[in-house]
């Protein structure tokens, strides 16, 4: 992990993500206290065809039984009242 002032990290900020992007962790201080952390960003593998459709399933039963955010109900003609 690198630490790199606020003004320096303004001048030379394609280097300082090249750094993100090659796995380093940059630390970013304004007046020797730290403000900022710059990391890679961790990704995910696609999901295989088996959980994407378990995924798929979850979602059309979550769908079809609704769901509540709380408050009364409506009616169409409630609904498009003026």
């Amino acid at each position: 992990m690198t630490s790199v002032g606020a003004r320096e990290a303004n001048r030379s900020f394609s280097k300082i993500l090249k750094e993100a992007e090659n796995g380093k962790t940059v630390i970013i201080t304004r007046n020797g206290r730290p403000v900022a952390r710059l990391e890679p960003v961790v990704r995910k593998p696609p999901l295989s065809e088996e959980e994407r459709k378990a995924a798929h399933a979850r979602l059309m039963k979550l769908l079809d039984k609704g769901l509540h955010l709380g408050g009364r109900g409506f009616t169409r003609d409630e609904m498009n009242e003026r």
